[in-house]
């Protein structure tokens, strides 16, 4: 049997984010780079899905902290 471990806990923390249009750019940069990748391929798929979710975490915090900016 396999045991599987979260790839976040309560306790994460993350690197403060970058302004939202480097962000932005960042995770525009990663869609292209994934795009093209095997959907066949397990290995790709991971890679995939590792780099957007770090770049959608990050682009969705570069968003909540320019909010609470503006607050």
């Amino acid at each position: 049997m396999t045991s599987t471990h979260p790839l976040h806990g309560p306790d994460y923390e993350s690197v403060p984010p970058g302004p939202v249009e480097v962000e932005l750019r960042l995770t525009q940069r990663v869609l292209a780079e994934t795009a093209p990748l095997n959907i066949h391929s397990h290995n790709d798929m991971l890679k995939a899905a590792v780099l957007l979710d770090c770049r959608v975490r990050a682009l969705v915090a570069a968003l909540d902290a320019e909010q609470g900016e503006r607050r």
